[in-house]
């Protein structure tokens, strides 16, 4: 089987990447095409955009991450493979079939918006079942076995696409067998710490975190935190809340709205190191 190291853009699956060499390493960008996330460097703006083959604007993770992949490479001297969903987070949401916004019960963004993307180039680029490592460290051993538990009796992951039309109009699909999994951190016993550890005098620089900023997975005080350090990243979020077409239609498919996260009243400052990170690679869990 080919190898393929699934990078996040956080330390742990950037760790895996610099000491498990793989036959492919690849990224998965999430853009946004709202101007009050327009990234910085009109430079580095241009090189994502040839790297992805479409324009890049911003995108909704935090924007060290785009320095993150390109420090990371090189580090590694190997190049990243950078991908990116044709469409941005706020196209997908407007498009008919995504009736209601995606949330912890509809995780369709980050099938459509990380995963698709990777298995499109897979498709391209591998065509055969691969072997892709993912970052979870040694005490996180039930993700690990939760992922394996879909396996099929091939002892691999599958993934639905569209094949194209039928008569009717309605899609075609197929269900294509794509990846084994693979955990080396825990093969090898490598916690948070050792990750720290390793990239502390490293030259690649890190997000606070990564994944998108406003993800609905994350803690209810983190948000919160986010509406005052990235006011502009977690707006996108909330004005995807006031254009629902339900009213209790919430990102945290609860009555509790991006806005209301905003105006808690917290009595006490955390810090992002009082939150775990999503850094996996493996987006969404």
């Amino acid at each position: 089987m080919k190898t393929v190291n699934s990078v996040s853009g956080g330390k742990t699956s950037a760790y895996i990447a610099a000491n498990y060499p793989a036959d492919y390493d690849v990224f998965s960008l999430v853009r946004t095409n709202d101007k009050s996330c327009l990234f910085p460097d009109a430079k580095l703006r241009q090189m994502v955009s040839d790297r992805i083959g479409v324009e890049f604007i911003g995108t909704l993770e935090m924007d060290e991450i785009i320095y993150t992949i390109f420090d990371l490479e090189q580090y590694i001297g190997r190049e990243i493979t950078w991908l990116s969903s044709k469409d941005t987070m706020e196209s997908l949401i407007k498009r008919p079939e995504n009736n209601m916004l995606p949330s912890p019960l509809r995780r369709y963004c980050t099938n459509q918006l990380k995963m698709k993307p990777i298995f499109e180039w897979w498709l391209d680029k591998v065509k055969t079942p691969a072997l892709f490592r993912i970052g979870f460290r040694a005490n996180e051993m039930r993700r690990a076995k939760n992922t394996t538990s879909k396996y099929n009796d091939n002892g691999l992951l599958e993934f639905k696409h569209i094949v194209g039309k039928h008569k009717g109009g309605r899609n075609k699909w197929k269900t294509t067998e794509w990846q084994r999994q693979e955990f080396p951190l825990i093969d090898d016993g490598i916690f948070k710490d050792d990750v720290e550890k390793y990239w502390t005098d490293k030259p690649v620089r890190f997000a606070q975190i990564n994944n998108c900023v406003g993800c609905f997975h994350r803690n209810e005080i983190l948000l919160n935190k986010l509406w005052k350090t990235h006011t502009n990243k977690m707006q996108v979020f909330s004005d995807l809340e006031k254009n629902r077409k339900y009213p209790n239609d919430t990102l945290k498919s609860t009555s509790l709205t991006y806005l209301d996260i905003k105006n808690f009243k917290t009595q006490t400052e955390l810090s992002f190191d009082d939150f775990n990170e999503c850094d996996s690679g493996y987006c969404g869990l």
